[in-house]
Formats: structure tokens, sequence, C-alpha cells
């Protein structure tokens, strides 16, 4: 199955896209597709606990379970605050 991939702030900056597609198998979960892109990009592993998902634009769980053609929006931790 393809799942649209989304990132955002951080995320974006360091793999300098905002989206690309994926192939996971049948079965797959958010996990699993944040597994799959921290083998392609080690760098974004020390994001493994804070990352939060977001499919078809409503948070999920972790292992949410993804269906074909689903949007899957990776959102890192946010800093910052009112200055």
């Amino acid at each position: 199955m393809i799942i649209h991939l989304r990132f955002f702030a951080s995320l974006r900056e360091r793999l300098k896209t905002a989206a690309l597609d994926r192939e996971l198998p049948a079965g797959a979960t958010a996990a699993d597709a944040w597994a799959a892109l921290c083998r392609d990009h080690p760098e974004l592993e020390p994001l493994s606990a804070s990352v939060s998902f977001a499919v078809n634009r409503e948070y999920v769980e972790r292992g949410h379970v993804l269906r074909d053609g689903d949007e899957l929006a990776l959102i890192p931790p946010v800093s910052g605050g009112a200055g």
C-alpha cells in the first residue's frame, strides 16, 4: 500500500521536503512507517519518543493501522513560547 507522508517543522527542515510517498506492507502501523523512515534517515531516531502522528488530519496512537492512500503527518515536538 502507498502512504502519503507529510513532514512538519524540524522534520521538514531535516528531510528538505514537506512530503513523500512510501510503500508499506498491508497492516503497517504509524509506528512502522516511522521506523521505516528512521532506517532511511537514522538522524531522526532521537525524535522517536516525542514525534506525534496524525492520519487524515486526526491525531492517532502509534499502533494505528494504516490503509492504502492514508495521509500520515509526522509532527515533531514544538519548542518555543511567548517571548
